[in-house]
């Protein structure tokens, strides 16, 4: 059962440390970066507190997320790789972008033909879905569309595009807009526990009731189950039944004003 956010104790919210977030209709709102969920995140990263999106967009955008949003670092695709600025040299330069992929060009490559042909099929056999229009930016997956571009699918529908990847041996995961499929073993949780530990020396088996996973999907079921504080958006009551794990806390306003809410909730218990 999820308890609402209001009722975590400030002492449990005083002792985070840092804010592992989706973004999709956890940070944005209907398809949008709002001022305030941006400020929400600049807020977090001002504060001193660890912020990284971990997404299932694409390449792409986790180049622009990594070289303009306050944020630390980004997991992109699902858990294909995570991007970072470097830190500072002695001269002061900035940083330069970086990019950890989890497999090698070469299983990238084969992956993506794999996956051409699975997305042959999913257009032939299921009627009304599209491929996700940042499908040119992705490197790793395949990012079907059943809602944000085209017109709703019926929850049917969406697993019957599941079904599609998991006979061809892909995982498959359901966001809020996309049906994102991918060969490789690792997702979100997998690639955001070893980005923790490379990139910031962070044990997160250790420490994970000092960070707050936030999301709002089926996707993020294994962050919700991993992270004893996770907080889900209001928004991920759309999806009861079908998670595999809950959030513990739950947000009284949906999507990017829920984040909002989580941000001020952190800031206040560390004055």
């Amino acid at each position: 059962m999820m308890i609402p956010l209001a009722a975590c104790p400030r002492a449990t919210l005083s002792a985070v440390k840092g804010v592992l977030t989706d973004i999709d209709e956890t940070v944005s709102t209907e398809g949008r970066l709002t001022a305030d969920a941006y400020g929400a995140l600049e807020a977090l990263k001002k504060a001193g507190l660890l912020v990284v999106p971990v997404t299932g967009r694409p390449a792409g955008w986790c180049d622009h997320i990594a070289r303009f949003w306050p944020v630390d670092a980004v997991v992109g695709e699902n858990g294909a790789f995570w991007m970072w600025h470097d830190a500072k040299g002695d001269t002061g330069a900035e940083g330069k972008l970086r990019t950890r992929f989890i497999q090698s060009e070469t299983e990238r490559a084969d992956g993506r033909r794999r996956l051409e042909l699975i997305r042959a099929q999913v257009l032939r056999e299921v009627p009304g879905v599209g491929i996700a229009s940042d499908q040119p930016y992705r490197v790793a997956d395949l990012a079907v569309d059943f809602r944000e571009d085209v017109p709703p699918l019926a929850p049917a529908d969406i697993q019957r595009i599941v079904a599609i990847f998991e006979r061809q041996g892909a995982h498959a995961k359901v966001s809020s807009i996309h049906v994102n499929g991918w060969f490789g073993d690792y997702d979100k949780l997998t690639t955001s526990r070893l980005m923790m530990r490379e990139l910031f020396g962070i044990d997160l088996d250790a420490e994970r009731e000092r960070y707050v996973f936030t999301g709002d999907s089926p996707n993020d079921a294994p962050m919700f189950g991993y992270f004893p504080n996770a907080v889900g958006m209001a928004n991920v009551g759309d999806f009861t039944g079908r998670l595999e794990h809950q959030p513990r806390w739950v947000t009284a306003a949906r999507s990017g004003a829920g984040f909002v809410e989580l941000a001020r909730a952190l800031l206040d218990a560390r004055r």
